[in-house]
């Protein structure tokens, strides 16, 4: 890559924040505690999303007019965050709380409750192995369950520092721009536009003050004491997914250096039996 490239890559890593930030308390407090005390390398190919996001971000910063405000930090006795857009962002509303997002079709399709069944034609195949069985077609359904609680978490402790600081929020929207769009993957998941206008729902401020409470206790712990937190929790860990391809400190994770040594003892299995 040319040099500007991957100091811009070393530069979205830097974060020159003393307190805990929203985006990171949210995350498994080990995989902070890691990212914050101990040196860690990146593949730089891996994170260029991250350079989509913050240029998606500069264009929309660049663009707003003086009822909007863009990519405020604000903090309270637990937490700070910088929320991307808040005032007229959509219509004459002046109270929209807007974020931006850059991801995949797979996260989207998750988001938006998207999933496939197999739906009975009514025919039969008449010649092949298949010969006198139902022939079946996939058909998208829209009602699934909604795998958005973390963009949903940080909208709304934004929406709370907003508030705390005498803006009124009166609905919370996040744009996503797919990044996949177009590509056949991306119309296998029932993904067919490249940006989505999602409504979030509003969360308790008092569940929203006591997660955050208990999530900055166990890192200042954590970090005060020099002691590795616990394991990340299931949902954090993406169901292991995330320890194994895409957290960035992962190769000081004792939990995922075991995930990758059982990984490898099956490839190598695998190998051998075939």
């Amino acid at each position: 890559m040319f040099l500007p490239t991957l100091r811009a890559v070393a530069n979205s890593l830097v974060r020159n924040i003393s307190e805990p930030t929203v985006t990171e308390l949210i995350s498994g407090t080990r995989e902070t505690y890691l990212k914050k005390t101990s040196a860690y390398a990146v593949e730089p190919a891996s994170v260029l999303y991250a350079l989509q996001g913050q240029a998606i971000h500069s264009i929309n910063e660049l663009n707003t007019q003086g009822e909007i405000l863009s990519e405020e930090r604000l903090k309270d006795e637990i937490t700070s965050g910088q929320f991307d857009l808040y005032g007229k962002i959509l219509d004459k509303d002046e109270g929209v709380l807007g974020d931006l997002k850059v991801t995949s079709s797979y996260k989207l399709m998750r988001v938006l409750g998207i999933y496939k069944v197999k739906v009975d034609t009514g025919e039969v195949y008449k010649s092949g192995l298949k010969k006198g069985q139902p022939k079946f077609r996939s058909e998208f359904r829209y009602d699934g369950v909604r795998d958005l609680l973390d963009w949903a978490i940080q909208l709304n402790y934004y929406r709370m520092l907003l508030e705390q600081a005498g803006f009124k929020v009166s609905r919370m929207v996040i744009q996503a721009l797919c990044r996949d769009s177009g590509l056949r993957i991306a119309a296998e998941r029932g993904i067919d536009k490249s940006v989505y206008i999602i409504p979030i729902n509003k969360i308790s401020d008092r569940w929203l003050t006591r997660y955050f409470q208990h999530k900055a206790k166990l890192l200042r712990e954590a970090m005060e004491k020099k002691i590795l937190p616990p394991v990340c929790s299931f949902r954090e860990r993406w169901g292991n997914r995330k320890c194994q391809d895409y957290c960035a400190a992962r190769e000081n994770c004792p939990y995922a250096q075991r995930l990758n040594v059982q990984k490898e003892v099956v490839a190598g299995e695998f190998q051998l039996s075939a």
